[in-house]
C-alpha cells in the first residue's frame, strides 16, 4: 500500500469519527446544554478533514483510475454518518 493510500484512508476514518463526534456529542451539548464551544472547536477540525477528504477523493480518482461514478459514490460517502467507513472497506481496502 503506497502512502498516498495511507494518508486518505486515515483522513477518511478521522473525518468519520469528527462527523460522528459532532452529530453525537457536540450538536447536543450545544442544543441542550447551551455549550457551543465544542460545535466551534469539533466543526473546525471536520471541516478541515471534510476539505481534505474531497481533495482526496479526486486524487485517488486518478491514482485508483475509479470511474466518475465510484468518485461521487466516495463523495456521497462524506456527507452520510458512518459513509467514510463503508467507503474505506468498499473502495479503499487493499
Amino acid at each position: 500500500m503506497n502512502i498516498s493510500l495511507k494518508s486518505f484512508r486515515l483522513i477518511s476514518i478521522l473525518e468519520g469519527l469528527s462527523f460522528l463526534i459532532l452529530l453525537g456529542i457536540a450538536m447536543p451539548l450545544k442544543y441542550i446544554y447551551n455549550i457551543p464551544e465544542a460545535v466551534q472547536a469539533i466543526g473546525m477540525a471536520h471541516g478541515i478533514l471534510f476539505i481534505l477528504y474531497l481533495f482526496g477523493a479526486f486524487f485517488m480518482k486518478q491514482k485508483l483510475s475509479w470511474s466518475f461514478q465510484t468518485l461521487l459514490i466516495v463523495i456521497l460517502c462524506s456527507v452520510l454518518p458512518f459513509g467514510p467507513f463503508y467507503a474505506d472497506k468498499k473502495y479503499l481496502k487493499c
